[in-house]
């Protein structure tokens, strides 16, 4: 009787006691990550939102606006994060838009726990690689912020999930990680030559034909939708307006016309003596050559883009030049600013942040959160956080190391960190070669370079006691 009790499913082991025993090292991590949270939540309200006169781009208005009116867009953004906005909208609140954020961030982590712990690292390496995205205090701040930017992060890494979860990804993993990216491409458009370069990679693996065209079919389908429904509302079948723009501003810290000897159409591009510390700032620099045409950026992209293809294959040297420069930046222990106006880090401050009485401004209040204000902090959380920042923060040649380490186990593995990997170097070098380096683009770098420094290390760890085997079993000479 005795070992019938012993049998009863009462005293069996709980499977959530289980899993919770058997993950506990990043149960207590993901807690800690999730009470940072909070915190950042209570010292810095309702949300930081992006004004010109905080020396930023408008971003944060325009993405509420769009969401009141969900709409295509044919500006520098397409329409991805406003539709997430335009779900969260009944609640009224751009604290709820940041909440949302934050569990973004979790479960940002949480995915590179998970799929670490599915390729057989241990707890304590899987729960290390997902450390960065969810204690860095930049993070934090991204994602206090009306931005695209944690939205795409999860996504990617989403799709990355989806592939790496099994050694050969099933079809419905193909599918899925295609829409995943998809969603990130109309989010931010740097995506886009994601789709192709993990069509690349899964080729080289031979994952099967089947598969590619499933990866192939689910990622164009919604971004054909989107220009489709930009053809219909704006008349232009295409995912943004200002690609062009953007890359011509990238051109500005090296065309020579004399070199390039654009056409009449084009000549009124050249540089016209605008001097700027960054390409990014000629896209704002009213004084810049492109902002000085009739029509200004928003009615010349499409010159724009020819100017600026122009300048790159005429002067190809000087481009590759100045994108190894700016992408050298990421690598520095001291944060750069880029351009000189901005914070690079450590940017949680004690103060606060008004708006500027302005119609878009009043438009959003209006339309989807009246008691949007400017940011302010609250101590004594603003205090723990000004404090945290400092040692939370991945230093430059820390970042560079990640990427080596991925980089080894990509090439001396069994190319399982090779795609993760060269995500996380196109995310790196691919916002430099199509406008400028800011520290901000840098941050969806780091969990994607962490995924593929820890199934790096788990690769090389078997070559590595080969060699040592090796060298052990040869006889020493006398």
């Amino acid at each position: 009787m005795l070992i019938e009790a012993l049998r009863s499913p009462a005293l069996r082991p709980h499977p959530i006691g289980s899993a919770l025993r058997a993950h506990r090292l990043f149960v207590v991590v993901l807690c800690l990550a999730a009470a940072l949270r909070v915190v950042t939540m209570l010292g810095y309200r309702p949300a930081q939102l992006y004004w010109p006169a905080q020396l930023y781009w408008y971003d944060s208005f325009t993405y509420l606006d769009v969401a009141s009116h969900l709409r295509p867009s044919l500006g520098f953004h397409p329409s991805g994060y406003p539709l997430l906005l335009w779900a969260l909208r009944p609640f009224h609140s751009v604290a709820v838009v940041v909440g949302v954020q934050h569990v973004m961030g979790l479960a940002t982590g949480l995915m590179i726990y998970a799929v670490l712990r599915r390729r057989s690292l241990p707890a304590w390496g899987a729960s290390l690689a997902a450390v960065p995205v969810l204690f860095d205090a930049s993070f934090l701040r991204l994602e206090t912020g009306v931005l695209s930017d944690t939205m795409f992060i999860f996504l990617v890494v989403a799709a990355l999930t989806a592939l790496l979860w099994s050694p050969r990804p099933s079809l419905t993993a193909c599918a899925g990680a295609g829409t995943l990216l998809a969603l990130a491409t109309l989010t931010r458009t740097i995506a886009l030559p994601l789709l192709v370069l993990v069509l690349l990679c899964l080729a080289v693996q031979r994952v099967g034909p089947r598969r590619l065209v499933a990866l192939s079919v689910a990622g164009a389908l919604p971004l054909v939708a989107y220009a489709g429904w930009n053809a219909q509302v704006n008349g232009k079948f295409t995912l943004t307006g200002g690609e062009g723009v953007v890359l011509w501003a990238r051109t500005m810290t090296f065309a020579d016309c004399a070199v390039i000897r654009p056409p009449r159409a084009e000549a009124g591009l050249c540089p016209n003596g605008a001097r700027q510390d960054a390409a990014s700032e000629y896209v704002w620099d009213p004084d810049a050559s492109l902002n000085r045409l009739p029509g200004g950026r928003d009615g010349n992209n499409d010159l724009a883009r020819s100017f600026a293809l122009r300048a790159i294959l005429a002067q190809p040297l000087d481009y590759l030049a100045d994108v190894a420069r700016d992408t050298a930046l990421t690598f520095a222990w001291t944060p750069v600013p880029h351009p000189r106006r901005t914070t690079p880090a450590f940017g949680f401050a004690r103060g606060q942040w008004g708006l500027p009485d302005h119609p878009l401004v009043q438009k959003v209040r209006e339309e989807y959160d009246p008691g949007v204000r400017g940011l302010r902090s609250v101590d004594p959380y603003a205090g723990f956080l000004i404090a945290y920042q400092y040692p939370a923060y991945l230093r430059g040649p820390v970042i560079a190391a990640i990427l080596l380490l991925g980089g080894l186990g990509a090439v001396a593995g069994r190319r399982s960190a090779a795609l993760p990997w060269g995500v996380a170097m196109f995310l790196l070098v691919g916002p430099v070669a199509v406008l400028d380096f800011d520290h901000r683009y840098v941050l969806p770098v780091i969990p994607v370079a962490c995924l593929a420094a820890a199934l790096g290390a788990a690769e090389l760890a078997p070559v590595l006691r080969r060699l040592r085997n090796r060298t052990v079993a040869q006889p020493s000479g006398n």
